[in-house]
């Protein structure tokens, strides 16, 4: 069978990947501190005589935009959107310390700093808690102060922030690693903007004329195998008829 079949299909297959993604950050597209993941084509050079000229086409990922979403003010004390490029420490459902956008903070029946979606959110010294019936606020670098009843505002801690120098790796449960895995150092410099969120940073607009043309893509990979079917079928009759 002609190879240029195999060429569609791993073609084909590879656009189904990107729908995949572009389907999956559109779904996050109102996600707070989303970021959007990228991907892109790569071409394989096909092994074998006759075969120089054509190549398998696999989709991979190039890891995630790191342009920031737009804020939003919501006047709320503990939402804080992280600026520049700086991250916020929480600790996983596995028990490691990953790195988040989502700055949308709560605390706990036992007083306990967590994020809105459950995880523990760092201190500089781990977990912080907050006293009952603390009024809570967030100072630009993290630090978080406590003011029960008429009281003065006492520090409790300050949240872990870092800034990373390499990109990070996104894991299956949305959060964000060191490659390594290994904890990074808290960033003194890192600020934040309290009573706001981030946003995602996906563009609908774009993602949705991204998901035509990979459907176009698509469509032209299936023409590609009905082409190669009918040269096949083609090539088979006139080998009967020469054998007859």
């Amino acid at each position: 069978m002609d190879r240029m079949i195999y060429l569609s299909m791993s073609g084909a297959k590879a656009t189904m990947q990107r729908q995949e993604t572009l389907a999956n950050n559109l779904a996050n597209v109102s996600t707070v501190g989303f970021r959007a993941e990228l991907q892109a084509f790569r071409a394989v050079p096909v092994r074998g005589d006759g075969a120089s000229t054509r190549v398998y086409a696999l989709e991979t990922t190039t890891g995630y935009d790191a342009a920031q979403g737009t804020l939003q003010n919501t006047g709320r004390p503990l939402d804080v959107a992280m600026q520049g490029n700086a991250w916020l420490a929480v600790q996983g459902m596995d028990g490691t310390e990953a790195y988040t956008r989502n700055g949308a903070l709560t605390v706990s029946a036992d007083g306990t700093l967590m994020t809105h979606n459950g995880l523990v959110a760092l201190g500089d010294g781990g977990p912080i808690q907050a006293p009952p019936n603390a009024q809570l606020s967030i100072a630009p670098d993290g630090t978080v102060g406590a003011k029960v009843g008429n009281g003065p505002i006492t520090p409790l801690g300050r949240l872990k922030m870092v800034t990373p120098e390499e990109p990070l790796q996104r894991g299956a449960d949305a959060l964000f690693r060191t490659a390594q895995g290994d904890p990074l150092p808290a960033d003194p410099n890192a600020r934040l903007q309290d009573g706001a969120l981030e946003g995602s940073n996906v563009s609908a607009v774009e993602t949705m004329v991204s998901m035509i043309a990979a459907a176009r893509q698509f469509e032209a990979q299936m023409k590609m195998m009905q082409t190669a079917e009918r040269d096949e079928q083609a090539a088979a009759k006139l080998l009967s008829a020469n054998g007859g």
